[in-house]
């Protein structure tokens, strides 16, 4: 069996940062400590100066397979997830088709296992009529059920309040939400569009889909959850008043309503529209300076408890259209850990922080079995960095399939070095081994 020894790593982990050395055997840390060279191994990597990981565990993504591959695939999108650090993605349902069935679910596992370089996952969707099929869903080897409960990308929106009762009382583990009120958002697009006919300016999008739209979804869809004990994970946290609505005063592992937040809504508020224009289109939207901050205050104070992206990759010349027609999202996922990287630079965040947001606390939320630490006996999902390596990101050097990121001509002061992927080396200084796939990531719950 292929062994790898990696000496002299500074390992970020459950809360500490302390040098050792990591042995791994085939998919899996063997041990962890001091002086470890006498054990014989196939490759020994010096990682002096450099800071050991957990892989990136990335709760929200959409890879655009199948039916939008000319945005983005599952190969083009964990190629840019392991060059980025992120060794694990959970993928959405709005594809087309859209992900209602157990036969499309497991097409798209399918896929992944041929071409994902990362471990993966996959929603099931929900839709106002697929109830029965949803409750066929397999939860140790699915992530969790998505509700779209505002319209975004695709038309998965499921606004009926009996199907949602139906959601929320039967299905049996995680239930992931995207909130924002159709009703509010219809209203306000109709009023700027009399105001502004097709020329809607981007700085309104804000607006649009404004705080309350997203407060009166999230507070409603958290009523529900308590309501029915619902185990609920609400995405993408976009405004300071939603903060309101999570709880740090007990550990994780027994939370019922969980949070994320994403790089772009900690990144950039709406003074960033005037430069980046559609670029930064997301749904729901960025928004002020003071969400920013808030947001970025819940994550540190564990009312917020994940950080993801919400990567989804559109054509450039989708995002130059007027506002109605330009689509909401962007890549992100090879940037995340190097922006959290950024605001350790700033500090704004410790490292062990960013272990906690990005690694340990999504293989909490969603039980994932034996990956998201750095423990003997798990899988070897591993990213070594270099904290002071600048670089500048330019159209060259993304590796997304759309070639944009709205991260271009930024610089970075951390670089990923190396990304082990269940013990396989899949991407080192700039180069990718493709021989080996991920594997299906499972779930240590009770069917």
């Amino acid at each position: 069996m292929e062994t790898k020894l990696i000496v002299n790593a500074n390992i970020v982990n459950e809360g500490k940062v302390y040098e050792a050395d990591v042995l791994i055997k085939g998919k899996h840390i063997e041990l962890i400590g001091k002086d470890l060279s006498s054990h014989r191994a196939t490759q020994v990597i010096d990682a002096k100066g450099y800071y050991l990981l957990p892989g990136v565990i990335d709760d929200q993504v959409h890879f655009r397979e199948p039916g939008l591959t000319h945005k983005g695939n599952i190969y083009s999108e964990s190629r840019a997830a392991v060059a980025g650090g992120v060794t694990s993605f959970m993928e959405m349902p709005n594809t087309n088709p859209p992900t209602f069935t157990q036969v499309l679910l497991e097409q798209k596992y399918q896929i992944a296992s041929q071409t994902s370089l990362a471990n993966y996952s996959f929603f099931m969707g929900a839709s106002n009529d697929n109830l029965a099929e949803v409750m066929k869903t397999d939860i140790k080897k699915v992530c969790g059920l998505k509700i779209f409960m505002g319209s975004s990308t695709g038309n998965l929106l499921v606004n009926d309040p009996k199907t949602l009762e139906g959601f929320f009382s039967r299905f049996p583990s995680l239930i992931a939400a995207h909130c924002e009120d159709e009703t509010t958002i219809r209203k306000n697009s109709a009023a700027f569009q009399e105001k502004y006919g097709e020329d809607v300016p981007i700085h309104c999008h804000p607006l649009i889909r404004s705080e309350a739209a997203c407060y009166i979804s999230s507070s409603f869809a958290v009523e529900l959850a308590r309501r029915h004990g619902t185990r609920f994970h609400i995405l993408h946290i976009s405004t300071a008043k939603e903060t309101s609505l999570f709880d740090n005063t007990v550990p994780l592992e027994k939370k019922k309503i969980t949070s994320e937040a994403c790089i772009h809504h900690m990144w950039f508020n709406e003074a960033d529209y005037e430069r980046l224009g559609t670029l930064i289109k997301w749904n729901p939207a960025i928004k002020t300076a003071h969400d920013q901050q808030e947001i970025f205050k819940a994550m540190l104070d564990d009312r917020i408890d994940v950080i993801a992206t919400d990567h989804a990759p559109h054509t450039w010349e989708e995002k130059q259209n007027k506002y109605f027609n330009a689509p909401s999202g962007g890549p992100l996922i090879q940037h995340s850990l190097v922006a959290m990287l950024e605001f350790y630079h700033q500090g704004k965040i410790s490292l062990e922080k960013i272990a906690q947001k990005m690694c340990h606390n999504p293989a909490i939320v969603f039980e994932i079995q034996d990956r998201g630490y750095i423990r003997e006996g798990y899988f070897a999902d591993l990213v070594l960095v270099n904290l002071n390596d600048p670089w500048k990101v330019e159209k060259e050097n993304i590796i997304a399939k759309c070639k944009w990121s709205p991260f271009e001509n930024q610089t970075f002061q951390a670089k990923v070095q190396k990304t082990f992927v269940s013990g396989h080396l899949v991407y080192a200084d700039g180069g990718f081994d493709e021989s080996q796939k991920g594997n299906r990531l499972l779930f240590n719950r009770k069917a």
